[in-house]
């Protein structure tokens, strides 16, 4: 696989050339059609084929993957323009393998989606993941579990050989992560011990690989009480064969201050349950001062901390596919950013006639314009590079997978509008495509803080 820049001049037609790829492929792998105008710093996976078949008159992908001694999901893997359906028509062209495949170790996948998701990104990328995560079902302050229409997400997961994950959370349905509601649990034996056999009744009923905690703000004097009941979810769940993951706040060390840290135990949390994940994200976030989401010292920070305290292979990373948008300049309290997918804020790049750059410190890309009113704007946000980076030391660290926040956008508040703002990036994004002089950069050189590769093999 290789990851091409966009330069001016470039085309879809001409980058394949070079590549030994077919357009129709780049522009599928990417999110793209064929005649969709490409943007200077664009980053495009590109995948050269070294065998390909023409599909026959009753040939269907079962009997193709049967012909190469491959399975349905390799082949659905290889072909993302068949966004996961195994319909082919006469004349369709697979790739049965490429030249250029060269996977990063064996990590799983995890991605987190809401019920809403739409049905053909799901299938697109169902045949990638080793698991799926409908998010959430909360809990109530008596420690009830609140409903979730996960039906769909779990077939489809199940049609496509992915397990599933049940999330358990704090979050209310006005889309917070509530204290009040993990604290009442977490000091009520008899409200842990029906909430789990309802946790059980659910998994079982459903049909539940293992399940996910993320309990957010607990209050810090709880700190042993959460640990407690992570680790007796795990001894219930591991007596029925599945495993138990527990949700972890950036720290960098043990002594880290705050809400949001102080109950996240390390140490704790890592022997009482079976993994853990990383929510290596959102430093820069909604309400935060401009900055890349998921800069890569500082999340090799986290994880380098992490396994101080535990083994590689109980640790999933956190990756982010999401971009922010603020307007500038940033005023703190006042200034919100927009929420949108990576995609979006490619062809939004597109449209404003921005020329993407790429912070080298951060391995982040990012780029400003100015909109009708002439307000200048910074977004951050993840490609093909980025996510690359974060893969790569995934696989460095022999982590156990990589988890992405998050499958489809989100209508509500919630995970990405509660999160927290550390520190800055580091390098100056150049000269803006228009000409005009740049009100801010991208990185720390001003007053303020500014600031799926999964198709491979």
């Amino acid at each position: 696989m290789h990851i091409h820049v966009v330069k001016r001049g470039d085309t879809l037609s001409s980058i394949a050339a070079m590549h030994d790829a077919l357009p129709a492929f780049v522009a599928a792998d990417n999110g793209l059609t064929l005649s969709t105008p490409l943007v200077i710093g664009q980053a495009l996976v590109v995948r050269t084929p070294k065998t390909l078949h023409t599909v026959r008159a009753g040939e269907t992908l079962s009997s193709i993957a049967r012909d190469y001694d491959l399975s349905v999901r390799t082949l659905l893997r290889r072909n993302f323009f068949l966004h996961g359906r195994e319909l082919l028509r006469e004349g369709d062209v697979l790739a049965i393998d490429y030249a250029d495949e060269a996977p990063l170790g064996t990590l799983g996948v995890n991605a987190y989606a809401y019920p809403y998701i739409g049905g053909e990104l799901l299938d697109s990328v169902l045949p990638y993941l080793t698991y799926l995560t409908p998010f959430t079902y909360g809990i109530t302050p008596a420690g009830v579990l609140a409903p979730l229409d996960d039906a769909r997400l779990l077939e489809r997961a199940a049609r496509y050989g992915a397990k599933s994950l049940m999330h358990l959370s704090t979050l209310t349905p006005e889309g917070n992560f509530s204290s009040e509601n993990a604290a009442a649990l977490l000091q009520n034996d008899r409200a842990q011990s029906a909430l789990l056999a309802e946790i059980l009744q659910t998994m079982a009923k459903k049909g539940y690989y293992g399940l996910d905690v993320d309990f957010e703000y607990v209050p810090p004097e709880l700190r042993e009480d959460y640990a407690a009941f992570v680790c007796r979810l795990r001894e219930a769940l591991n007596a029925e064969g599945k495993p138990v993951v527990a949700a972890l706040a950036p720290k960098t060390s043990a002594q880290q201050r705050g809400l949001l840290y102080e109950a996240h135990d390390y140490a704790l949390l890592s022997k009482a349950a079976n993994a853990v994940f990383l929510m290596t994200y959102e430093w820069g976030y909604v309400y935060g001062e401009p900055q890349a989401i998921a800069p890569l010292p500082q999340v090799r920070a986290v994880l380098d901390y992490a396994l101080s305290v535990t083994a590689g292979e109980n640790i999933f990373l956190g990756a982010p596919l999401y971009a922010y948008d603020w307007p500038l300049p940033y005023e703190k309290g006042r200034t919100r950013a927009e929420t949108f997918s990576s995609q979006a804020a490619v062809a939004r790049a597109q449209l404003v006639g921005a020329e993407i750059e790429f912070d080298e410190t951060a391995r982040s890309p990012c780029y400003h314009y100015f909109d009708k009113m002439r307000r200048e704007h910074v977004v951050w946000f993840e490609d093909a590079r980025s996510l690359r980076a974060k893969i790569a030391l995934a696989a460095e660290k022999g982590l156990q997978g990589i988890g992405f926040w998050r499958g489809g956008s989100s209508r509500r508040r919630g995970r990405c509008s509660t999160r927290w703002s550390r520190s800055k990036p580091s390098k100056k994004c150049k000269k803006p495509p228009n000409g005009r002089q740049r009100l801010t950069k991208c990185g720390k050189d001003r007053k303020i803080k500014v600031g799926a590769v999964v198709n491979g093999g």
